[in-house]
């Protein structure tokens, strides 16, 4: 356990941000390596591994659910110095992932396919997208075991030891994607399917690390079968901050769909170059995201040891960080786009949509950061409803306008982007007046020792 409650903040952000960022760049390649051989398949394989890979929405969404209200109690507990209570929120949270391990499978086996055949752009892509998203189901649902755990480890302030087992997980992936994808020295090359099974495979040694990590090395929380019975007070706990969080995700699946439906009639190479652009989107933001993610621990802890100018100096350091981040990374879009699409595939057509994509969505990059920010203060404050609302509006005013665009005559694919752009400067501006808000309701009553929770049930 790292106490957070003392010490420069700004070095506490940087000491857990950079272990993370690398964690979640190991975590992307996990999608980059993937698709790197997948684009040698041909158009349609890149945008069926694309479309399968929207799939992930809802699992980050559920995995959020569960990771955001672990984070959020064990860092509060830490903050109070109620290490029972830290080890009753993990163990219980171990209990939600081998729930929603089975709900993951049944619902991914039994909608997956009729989801994504809605959204296909031709049959050829609507069959690649089936096929890789069935061999990465399983991996989807260990996904949970592993947030559960990793996220344990976030709120009492360690980081490294997720990075670690990611990194490891990651080189097994390096090694398994050739052989599987193009059937390096095997002869066998299973394709998109291989894809799948690569992270899936990997995603299955990584929880095996994280459990013996736990089982040998870590003191403050711990495995306790004692602690295994459900606790429906806890989960009404946990899911209070949690759910609000996964529930934003599932918004971005929605969001991403509409997307790949709107497009849908300019082709594969459409989907396919809004999939390499997004995919490369994601990874360049996770620097800003690393920092974001600090703040639930930081602001948490200090939350809970009732000390609110903490809380306001770890958003002050964490927004300008990110938001100068951000702006490096707009500045690399609008400069090198072509570049940084051309990496994974070879298709002009392909390149050509995810370059315009880049250009036009990192004009909102500084805003976006803000919105992470304000989403890790929310959880550090332990009410995230706040962060809901305001994707909630932001997915509003997106989808109508586009699904209209969408049927005009004269609609080209930019006009996605431009109104992507416009959505999310509204949604910064909603979630920093909602978060000033929520800083001036809850911060002014924190005063005298932290009291620590007396849970029986």
């Amino acid at each position: 356990m790292k106490d957070l409650t003392k010490g420069p903040i700004p070095q506490h952000v940087l000491q857990m941000a950079v272990p993370m960022a690398i964690g979640m760049l190991i975590q992307t390649l996990y999608f980059l390596i993937d698709l790197y051989f997948v684009a040698r398949l041909g158009e349609a394989a890149i945008a069926g591994v694309s479309l399968g890979g929207t799939v992930m929405y809802i699992v980050l969404g559920l995995t959020q659910m569960l990771g955001v209200g672990t984070v959020a109690l064990i860092s509060h507990a830490v903050g109070r110095k109620d290490k029972d209570d830290a080890n009753l929120v993990f163990n219980q949270s171990l209990v939600l992932s081998a729930l929603c391990f089975v709900l993951t499978l049944l619902g991914g086996y039994g909608l997956g396919g009729a989801y994504l055949r809605s959204i296909g752009a031709d049959a050829e892509t609507t069959a690649a997208g089936i096929t890789y998203l069935y061999c990465y189901i399983p991996g989807l649902a260990l996904q949970f075991a592993l947030i559960a755990m990793g996220s344990a480890l976030r709120g009492t302030g360690i980081v490294k030891p997720t990075m670690i087992v990611q990194a490891l997980t990651l080189l097994l992936n390096i090694m398994l994607a050739p052989i599987l994808i193009a059937g390096w020295g095997t002869g066998h090359a299973l394709g998109v399917a291989g894809a799948g099974l690569a992270s899936s495979i990997s995603i299955a040694l990584g929880v095996i690390m994280m459990a013996v990590y736990f089982a040998r090395m870590e003191k403050y929380v711990a495995f306790h079968s004692g602690q295994w019975r459900p606790r429906l007070h806890t989960w009404k706990r946990m899911l209070a901050i949690g759910f609000p969080a996964g529930a934003e995700f599932a918004l971005m699946f929605i969001f991403m769909a509409v997307i790949y439906s709107a497009i849908a009639d300019f082709g594969a190479p459409a989907q396919a170059g809004f999939g390499i652009g997004g995919r490369v989107m994601q990874a360049i933001f996770l620097p800003a995201m690393a920092i974001a993610f600090s703040t639930p621990a930081i602001a948490g802890q200090n939350f809970g040891a009732r000390l609110p100018g903490r809380v306001r100096e770890t958003f002050a350091t964490a927004a300008v960080m990110s938001s100068v981040v951000m702006l490096l990374l707009t500045l690399l879009c609008q400069w090198q786009s072509e570049w940084l699409v051309s990496r994974f595939t070879a298709e002009p057509e392909v390149i050509a949509i995810g370059a315009r994509f880049l250009q036009l969505i990192s004009l909102n990059f500084v805003a976006q950061g803000l919105i992470f920010t304000c989403s890790g203060m929310f959880q550090a404050l332990g009410n995230t409803w706040p962060a809901l609302l305001s994707t909630s509006i932001r997915l509003l005013t997106f989808a109508a306008p586009v699904l209209w665009l969408s049927r005009q005559a004269d609609f080209r694919i930019e006009h996605v982007w431009y109104l992507s752009v416009a959505t999310v400067a509204l949604q910064a501006i909603i979630s920093l007046l909602l978060l000033r808000g929520q800083m001036r309701k809850r911060l002014p009553g924190l005063s005298g020792p932290a009291q620590p929770i007396d849970e029986k049930s």
